[in-house]
This record gives structure tokens, C-alpha cells and sequence, in this order.
């Protein structure tokens, strides 16, 4: 029995195997996933400023609050600028059809580069913790499983979002015309302009019901030791159950 399930699983990780030496030669989506959020980060925290305590943050400092808004920013761009771009491709090749015809199934391509991105993502969110902890002497997460947490349900949304542009786009260049769309107002939401804590009255009660929005309020918690706002993780929740649904439904194999 062990042999047969080693055999109806090595297709799927044969196709994770190849599909990960193909990520590992893109030093582009790796750049922007993994590295720029950690330049972004060092670049606001060489600003004198932002490294200084603050009454009206509760004695924090701004470089704590870009924190979680880089790790938010590293799931943007695996799920909304680089993985759809990669399965649309491979849609329009017809590499999905090809797939179809052997012992892999062409599902087990979209699971490869979810793994892929997400753990691109995760690998990009220790660096920047790791940064912000040594260079810039930001405190450890309180509630590290609080935190830990909020990350997952916010990465599972935003591969959710580009499985969904994957679905509805049918050439690579409208998947990246709606990835560039949407990316902007993600960038916002999750606080790359202005941390989604400092955003006044009804910008920032709109915000805190998107799902980056909620997301940045909730690591802000779980940073401070606190447990998450039940609001922020409900929010979270129906985003990327909705989303994946969605995305489940539209996503086209030809």
C-alpha cells in the first residue's frame, strides 16, 4: 500500500519539483517578493523620524507599524503581480492541456505555485521580522500565534485574489492590466501609504473591513500581545473563504 501512495503522489511532486526550479530562476518575482519589502522596510527605517517614539501611536514609533504592512506588501506581490501572471501563461501555452494528457493532473500546477508563492512569502516575512528585530530593535510579536495566524488568513486572500484574476483574465496581458488594477488599492488598504492604525474616522473604519485592512489592524494586535479583534479575523475569514471560492469557480484549465 505504501508503494502505491508513494506512486500517486510522486506526479505531484514532480511537477512541485520542476515548477520550483522554474520559480528559483526568476530573480524578479523573488526580488519583489522576498527582498523589496525588506528595502522598503530599511528605507522608512533610515528616516530619523519614524524611529522615534510617539505619543500619538501609544509610544510606538512608525517603523513598528511598517512592520506587518511589508509582510502584507510581500503577499501582494506573489498573489496579485507574480502568480497570475505564471499560470495565465501557462493557460494561454496550453502547458495545462499538455499536463492534462499525463499521469500529473493539472491541478496539482496550481497547488505547486501556491506553495511556491506562499512560501516565498513566508520566507520574505522572517527576513523582514528578522531585520526590524536586529537593525531596527522593533519588539517581538506578543501573541506570536495570534500573529502567525492573521498572516496565513491574510496570504490565503491574496492568492485567493490572484487565483480569481487568473480565472477571468484569458491572456497574460489582461491578467497583468488587472493585476496593476488591483494592486494599487491593495497597496492602500494594507497600509503602505499611511499604517491603517493612524487612518482617521471613515477612511479607516471603511479600510478595517477589506481584508489587508483587517489584516494590518490585527498583526498591530497580535504585535502588542493582544489577540486580534474578533471583527478583524471574521473579516479575514469571509474574505478568503469567499475569494478562494470565487477564484475556484472562474479559474479555466484551457
Amino acid at each position: 500500500m505504501s508503494a502505491t501512495t508513494s506512486s500517486r503522489r510522486s506526479p505531484a511532486r514532480s511537477v512541485l519539483a520542476t515548477e520550483a526550479r522554474l520559480f528559483s530562476r526568476e530573480p524578479g518575482a523573488l526580488f519583489w517578493i522576498v527582498a523589496f519589502p525588506v528595502l522598503l522596510l530599511c528605507i522608512l527605517g533610515a528616516i530619523p523620524g519614524f524611529r522615534e517614539a510617539s505619543d500619538d501611536l501609544d509610544g510606538r514609533r512608525v517603523i513598528d507599524l511598517y512592520v506587518p504592512v511589508a509582510m502584507l506588501l510581500s503577499a501582494i506581490m506573489a498573489g496579485v503581480q507574480s502568480m497570475p501572471a505564471v499560470l495565465t501563461a501557462y493557460r494561454e501555452q496550453r502547458v495545462l492541456r499538455r499536463i492534462a494528457t499525463t499521469p500529473a493532473r493539472p491541478w496539482h500546477l496550481l497547488v505547486a505555485q501556491y506553495v511556491l508563492h506562499g512560501g516565498a512569502v513566508v520566507v520574505g516575512s522572517i527576513v523582514a521580522l528578522a531585520v526590524a528585530l536586529v537593525v531596527f530593535d522593533v519588539d517581538v510579536p506578543g501573541s506570536p500565534g495570534a500573529y502567525a495566524l492573521v498572516l496565513l488568513l491574510a496570504l490565503v486572500a491574496c492568492l485567493a485574489v490572484g487565483g480569481l484574476i487568473t480565472g477571468v483574465s484569458r491572456t497574460t496581458k489582461v491578467s497583468t492590466t488587472i493585476g496593476t488594477i488591483v494592486f494599487l488599492p491593495m497597496m492602500f488598504t494594507a497600509g503602505v501609504w499611511l499604517p491603517v492604525s493612524t487612518m482617521p474616522g471613515l477612511l479607516g473604519d471603511i479600510v478595517s473591513f477589506t481584508p489587508l485592512g483587517a489584516a494590518a489592524l490585527g498583526l498591530d494586535d497580535a504585535a502588542m500581545g493582544n489577540w486580534p479583534d474578533l471583527q478583524h479575523v471574521v473579516v479575514l475569514v469571509v474574505w478568503a473563504s469567499g475569494l478562494g471560492a470565487l477564484a475556484a469557480r472562474c479559474f479555466r484549465w484551457e
